[in-house]
């Protein structure tokens, strides 16, 4: 019988979204790869604006959604908190000669950068708002989301649905085929570690390990904090921010949501 042996050279894991900047779109689907595509997932909202609309994407990642918008030509500001993410997204805004002004902060930190009432549209996707730290952070994040909106724009925003999450426990996702990147394979790999009550710190460890069939196996890793909620909460707290749902795709039995929310 013959058995291939797969020998790892590398295996990083750090916290902070550094390692996995690297690897990114083989956590992105398919569908969203491409800028435009991404852009276009937004049709419904984006068709309210005006052509040359002021756009915040507030959780960049490696900047396919920012590019995707300024090649519609608005005006697009893409922060995150990960340095590593902003410069990918340059990069990204590099390659397709895309006007996006880039900058690092964290989105407490967004209100010293920009004037309140300073945009059309602010993006907080990617299932990113798990990452402020529990009721506090996620108030201050949206509270800055909130005032950085002209009255009358909306904040878009994606969620995993928690409530899903945390009913399947601690557990290993393993993805079910190898997902092609680059002209490379790799295998994702989902660790979560889920805390006894809500409001606790959760886990999630991310493992891209990237696969040839002659070569070594690279694994890059990143040990994530998180701070789930109920998607009743989240209502509430859009509401004390000064934002009203107007759009709401929560179904407790899918995996991910999307609200779009105007500033009252």
């Amino acid at each position: 019988m013959f058995h291939r042996v797969c020998r790892v050279t590398e295996v990083v894991v750090v916290s902070g979204y550094h390692e996995l900047a690297e690897v990114y779109e083989w956590l992105i689907s398919d569908a969203k790869l491409a800028p435009a595509e991404f852009a276009a997932a937004f049709d419904d909202v984006l068709g309210l604006l005006p052509p040359d609309a002021h756009v915040l994407d507030c959780s960049c990642g490696t900047g396919q959604l920012a590019v995707g918008l300024a090649g519609r030509g608005m005006q697009v500001v893409a922060t995150d908190a990960s340095e590593a993410m902003v410069r990918r997204t340059a990069e990204l805004s590099e390659e397709f000669e895309a006007s996006v002004r880039t900058l690092r902060a964290d989105w407490q930190e967004l209100p010293d950068h920009f004037d309140d009432a300073t945009f059309d549209l602010v993006f907080c996707v990617g299932n990113s708002l798990h990452h402020a730290a529990g009721a506090t952070g996620r108030v201050a994040a949206l509270e800055s989301m909130s005032r950085l909106l002209r009255r009358g724009g909306r904040l878009v925003l994606t969620s995993r649905t928690w409530e899903l999450v945390r009913a399947r426990g601690s557990r290993l996702d393993i993805s079910d085929r190898l997902v092609r990147r680059n002209g490379r394979d790799a295998v994702v790999v989902y660790r979560w570690e889920i805390a006894p009550r809500w409001e606790e710190e959760h886990h999630i460890e991310i493992a891209v390990a990237q696969v040839d069939a002659t070569g070594p196996v690279l694994v890059r890793s990143e040990l994530l904090s998180c701070w789930p909620y109920r998607y009743e909460e989240l209502e509430a707290e859009l509401d004390r921010v000064g934002l009203r749902t107007e759009i709401s795709t929560f179904d407790p039995a899918a995996e991910n949501y999307t609200v779009v929310a105007s500033k009252v």
